[in-house]
Parts: C-alpha cells; sequence; structure tokens
C-alpha cells in the first residue's frame, strides 16, 4: 500500500486526525509513527483530564497500541486487551476518538474493552488474566473454520500472578496453538533491556530464521539417543536463557522473546512482524514498559496516576472534592486496626488490592501481620482457611466482583469446614463509572446460600465498625460484611465497635401501614421514602435487618403481625435477602393472610455505567422508587415525588 504523502499536510494536519480507523492507520509510513505516538499519548491525557479513569495503564502502551495496529491487521486479526484499563489509547485508534470524553459517563464508553461497543473489541474485559484463555479459544475457533488470521492477548506482569493465566498457556503449549502473547512488564519485574545487544538478540530470536532452526533442532535432538536428546535439549535452554531469562515461558511450550524496550518503535516493529510472520506458536514477547510514560506527573506518582478524577494536565494536580465523611474503606481499614490491637491473631489478607481495600492501613500498623498473595484471589481465600484452621483470625479483604472469582474455595475450602474466615466486602452493589463488571450485585445471593455463613450489610460507617468488631469476635464459622464505594453517611463514629448479636435487626422508626426493611446503604433512602409517605398520610416503619444471615425472625414475625405490607430493600441482585425473607414468611403461613410483600433489588440486568444516583434511580432503588413501589403494592395511585414533597 503506497505511504500517505505528507510533505504538504504534516504541517497542517495532525497525524492522528489522519488515523481515524487502523485502516487509515497502516497508510501512514512507517517514519510517521513515533509522532503519531506523541499525538496518542497527549490526546489520551487530554482526553482522560476530563473524564477522570485509568491514566498511567493507557500512558504505558501507547506505542505498543501503534505497533500492533500498524503490523497486525485488526480486526480481522484479533487484538485481545487483558483488564482493559489500559486500551483508551487503543479506543481513540478504532473509530472512536469523537466520543473519547464521554469515557465512563453515563451512555457514554465504557472505561473497559466492550464487545458491543466495537468490532475492535473481540472480547470484554474488566478482571485480569482472562485474555491467555480467550485468546486460545479464538484460536480453536480459527483453526476449527479453517480460517488464518493472528491473534494477540496482552497481558500484564500484575495479570500474570493469576493462575488462569499459567492454566491456559499450559494448554496453549501442549496444543502447539499458533497464539501471539504480549507480556506488558510495567515494573521491571523480570529484566529490563539493555543497549544494542539486547535489541539484536530480541529481533533475532523472533526471525523466521531462528524459528525455523530451533525446530529443526529440536527434530534432530529427538531422533539422537535419549541421552545426548536431553544433553541437546539442555544446552540450548541454557544459552537461551542465559541471554533472556525466559525459560519458564519455554517449559510452558512457548517461543520466548524478549525482553524488548516498548517504547522503542525500532524495537517492537520488527519483532511483531517476525511474530506475525512465523504462522507457528505459540509465542510470548515480553515487553518492557513504563507505567505513566511521556507525563511527568503520572512517573512520579507512586501508583503512575493508575486511577484518577479530572485534573489539571499542566500540573497535574486532581479536582478531588474535599469528603465530607470518611470512606467506608477508610473505616474499614481503622477499625481492623483498632480490633488488631486487641487480638494478635487478627491478619489481613489482599489480592493485590491493598489500597483499593483498606488494607494498606493494616499494613502500616502491622506490616508483618499483612499478606498481599497477587492476583489470586482463589489462592487468597484457600490461603485465609488455611490460616483459620491453624487458630488465626484472617479478614480476606475483596471486593464482591472479585471474591465471585473464589466461589469454590468459598464452598469447599471455607464453608463445608465452617472454618472462621472473615471476608470484608468492599465495593457492594452499584460502583458508578466502573459500570457492571465492578458492580457488587451477587454476593448475598451466592453466600446467602451458604449454610453456616453469617452475612452483614453495613447502614452506614459507624454500623461497619460494629460489624468489623462482630466479626473479630466470631468463632463459630466463616461471616461477611458487605460494604460500598465512596463517602460514608456522616454519622459520628463510635470510639470503637462493639459486636452485635448475630441475626438480630433494629427499628429506627415506628408506623403503622408499611414496613420498609433494609439490609445496607439502602436504610437512608428507607427513611426519606418514609418522610414522603407520610406526607402522603401513609405511616411507615423503617427497620434494618444488619444481617442478610441469619436474619431476625422474631421481627419479621411482627413486622408480618402488624402491618399492611412489608417491603425489603437490598442493593443486590434477585436471590439475596428479600427471597430469604419472603421463603421464610411463606413457610410460616404469613402471607397466606392480610399482608403482603415486595422485595425491591436490582433488576435483571447489567446496569451500563452512570453517576451512581442515576443508577439507584434505574434500579428503582432510591426514595422516589421505593414510594413508587408502595403504592402500586397498596393499589393506590402513584403521586409524582418533587424534592420529597407530593406535587
Amino acid at each position: 500500500m503506497k505511504p500517505i504523502d505528507t510533505t504538504t499536510i504534516a504541517s497542517r494536519t495532525p497525524l492522528l486526525d489522519l488515523a481515524a480507523t487502523p485502516r487509515d492507520l497502516r497508510k501512514l509510513d512507517e517514519a510517521q509513527l513515533p509522532q503519531l505516538a506523541q499525538e496518542l499519548r497527549d490526546e489520551t491525557i487530554n482526553a482522560v483530564s476530563v473524564t477522570g479513569g485509568h491514566l498511567g495503564a493507557g500512558l504505558g502502551v501507547v506505542e505498543l497500541t501503534v505497533a500492533l495496529h500498524w503490523v497486525f491487521d485488526t480486526p480481522t486479526d484479533k487484538v485481545i486487551w487483558d483488564v482493559g484499563h489500559q486500551a483508551y489509547p487503543h479506543k481513540i485508534l478504532t473509530g472512536r476518538r469523537d466520543r473519547i470524553r464521554t469515557l465512563r459517563q453515563g451512555g457514554g464508553l465504557s472505561g473497559f474493552t466492550k464487545r458491543a461497543e466495537s468490532e475492535y473489541d473481540p472480547f470484554g474485559a474488566a478482571h485480569s488474566s482472562t485474555s491467555i484463555s480467550a485468546g486460545l479459544g479464538m484460536c480453536a475457533a480459527r483453526d476449527f473454520k479453517g480460517e488464518n488470521n493472528n491473534v494477540i492477548a496482552v497481558i500484564g506482569d500484575g495479570a500474570m500472578s493469576a493462575g488462569m493465566a499459567y492454566e491456559a498457556m499450559n494448554n496453549a503449549g501442549a496444543n502447539d496453538a499458533r497464539l501471539i502473547v504480549i507480556l506488558n512488564d510495567n515494573n521491571m519485574s523480570i529484566a529490563p533491556p539493555t543497549g544494542s545487544m539486547s535489541r539484536y538478540l530480541s529481533r533475532a530470536t523472533s526471525s523466521a530464521t531462528y524459528l525455523h532452526l530451533r525446530d529443526i533442532a529440536k527434530q534432530f535432538a529427538r531422533k539422537l539417543p535419549k541421552q545426548w536428546e536431553r544433553r541437546a535439549a539442555r544446552m540450548e535452554e541454557l544459552s537461551r536463557t542465559y541471554w533472556s531469562g525466559g525459560a519458564l515461558f519455554e517449559e510452558l511450550g512457548f517461543y520466548y522473546v524478549g525482553p524488548i524496550d516498548g517504547h522503542d518503535l525500532t524495537q517492537l516493529l520488527p519483532v511483531l512482524k517476525n511474530a506475525r510472520d512465523a504462522k507457528q506458536g505459540p509465542i510470548l514477547i515480553h515487553v518492557v514498559t513504563q507505567k505513566g510514560k511521556g507525563y511527568k506527573p503520572a512517573e512520579d506518582s507512586r501508583d503512575k496516576y493508575h486511577g484518577v478524577v479530572k485534573f489539571n494536565v499542566i500540573t497535574g494536580a486532581q479536582d478531588k472534592p474535599k469528603p465530607k465523611a470518611p470512606s467506608y474503606t477508610r473505616v474499614f481499614g481503622d477499625s481492623l486496626v483498632a480490633e488488631a490491637r486487641k487480638d494478635a491473631r487478627i491478619v489481613g489478607i489482599t489480592a493485590a488490592m491493598p489500597e483499593g481495600t483498606g488494607i494498606d492501613i493494616l499494613a502500616n500498623a502491622y506490616p508483618e501481620r499483612v499478606f498481599d498473595v497477587g492476583i489470586a484471589e482463589q489462592h487468597a481465600v484457600t490461603f485465609a482457611a488455611g490460616m483459620a484452621a491453624d487458630g488465626m483470625k484472617p479478614f480476606a479483604a475483596i471486593y464482591s466482583t472479585f471474591l465471585q472469582r473464589a466461589y469454590d474455595q468459598v464452598v469447599h475450602d471455607v464453608a463445608i469446614q465452617k472454618l472462621p474466615v472473615r471476608f470484608a466486602i468492599d465495593r457492594a452493589g452499584l460502583v458508578g463509572a466502573d459500570g457492571p463488571t465492578h458492580a457488587g450485585s451477587f454476593d448475598v445471593a451466592y453466600l446467602g446460600c451458604l449454610p453456616g455463613f453469617v452475612v452483614m450489610a453495613a447502614a452506614d460507617e459507624a454500623e461497619l465498625r460494629h460489624m468489623v468488631a462482630t466479626a473479630a469476635a466470631y468463632d463459630d464459622g466463616p461471616s461477611a460484611v458487605r460494604y460500598p464505594r465512596g463517602e460514608g453517611t456522616g454519622v459520628a463514629l463510635p470510639a470503637e465497635g462493639v459486636p452485635l448479636a448475630i441475626g438480630k435487626g433494629r427499628v429506627l422508626r415506628e408506623g403503622t401501614t408499611v414496613a420498609l426493611l433494609s439490609l445496607g446503604t439502602r436504610l437512608q433512602d428507607c427513611l426519606a421514602a418514609a418522610d414522603q409517605l407520610a406526607a402522603l398520610g401513609l405511616s411507615a416503619t423503617v427497620a434494618d435487618a444488619r444481617f442478610a444471615k441469619p436474619f431476625d425472625k422474631d421481627l419479621l414475625r411482627q413486622l408480618a403481625r402488624h402491618h399492611e405490607l412489608i417491603v425489603t430493600v437490598e442493593e443486590g441482585s434477585i436471590g439475596g435477602f428479600g427471597s430469604h425473607v419472603m421463603q421464610f414468611l411463606s413457610a410460616e403461613g404469613a402471607l397466606d393472610g392480610a399482608v403482603r410483600m415486595r422485595s425491591l433489588v436490582l433488576p435483571d440486568v447489567f446496569i451500563d455505567h452512570d453517576k451512581p444516583e442515576a443508577m439507584l434511580a434505574q434500579a428503582g432503588l432510591d426514595a422516589h422508587g421505593i414510594v413508587a413501589s408502595v403504592m402500586a403494592a397498596l393499589r393506590r395511585d402513584v403521586v409524582p415525588i418533587v424534592s420529597g414533597l407530593h406535587a
């Protein structure tokens, strides 16, 4: 294809304007790609300064993104971005630049790869370590259909700490699949590239000639007597490992190439071309990058600006509003430290999310009592079970959506053995801009069905402090406390947590007609709904269940006996708290009489990213939605609610 002649237009037209899609990008000359990469980096910085989001990871793969789309025939060739938070530059180059400033906004682009969004997103991902498995599946589908496209999985070194990545690599190596895996090493955790020798070796060891000669050598070695075959293989491995350190990947059946400088297009392009043209595999290309590359505030930041809110491009200062109350994560961390002071057996476990879960607060106070196991939730749960079996009091702090990845371990290794592992479930409920991949929608349902589990949900930060103390004191089996993302309600925090009576709720307001039974942070909207119902002439009781399991049966019997309608409200899926309440009341025969019941849960859809208040309104779980449900259940006309007053 003839390159674009830029002699007359380069001075007035940015190259990024000429590369609206990868097909356009591939018309550019190789010499123009560094300029394009710089423009792409600038556009990414400017876009995220407006929307907030994940910045550092994307800046680290700008050159790699350009190189991939220039070398490979995307979307026919499939590029799968692991996790997806590094895919903002990819989105800009794949026809979405005009919408990039809608990133993570209601109705806008997702912060992760999404199949429904673009043909250039062959696989959606927001959790780590899925890319190699998905890519291998695409390879198998390609071969079954007799097609010939390339499949490239881009995975970070952090994601390589998950067992799933190695399961996929083992399978790919055993099947000799024609798959390309790019290991994006942004912590220099294996070895950085140095000098011209590294550049030469990376290019040479990825060439078709080298791969072909190695295959010939392996075939020849197999014809030797066994002792000579083993010696030949060992010599080849030692000579290669001396230069590259890739023996682990070679043992899994991959051709290892690297490490190479992921910001040097003169290294990236020939290696990717060689991998593309090799038509054999699997191949692993080890690319070293710098998170936050090219933006000094990000380069100088401890987390390399992994996740940011809106910021000033010139200074890097983030537009963080002053919090009105401490975050639930902070309250959990502080409360855990307070319990750890009283009990030396308390330890914290995190799966590569110490700051996100508040475990870093415990680490600052008692570093020897915190264990970060990497992105390995399955291991984290069984590791915690092992500690509990030997008399420790482990708190496994894991986001609700990530705990899903370890469900068999929760059942088999914890629940069946009745081990007192304490699960601190952060990000329970809807999570705003991160969308459905990170929403904690299912934990009440998937834990509440397990025999012997104690499941608590904090209505506010004071309740969370008490529930941490409750979990610390409870030794009869597994327990969990769920709490949301973001700031608390601003209630006064007690000096220390006091263990709650297991399975007992509380009544905050007494009424006569309607009983609103809340689980977790929907309590504030239940109280607001009660005010609105009072204005409409309906008296409402408001109760806080506190425990999804075991729940307060005596409280339920009272509510059923003295009210026309019971409404349970929870920020979770169907099959959760409301389902258990309905099952109990049905078995008691309470629903055969005058009392009616409604269960308000998240709708049976994955709610797209938006502002939290908009998502709750869509789900019908805000005060207005609760009132509307009550009025419908009582067969009254729904009266419009304006600013908490009836029209």
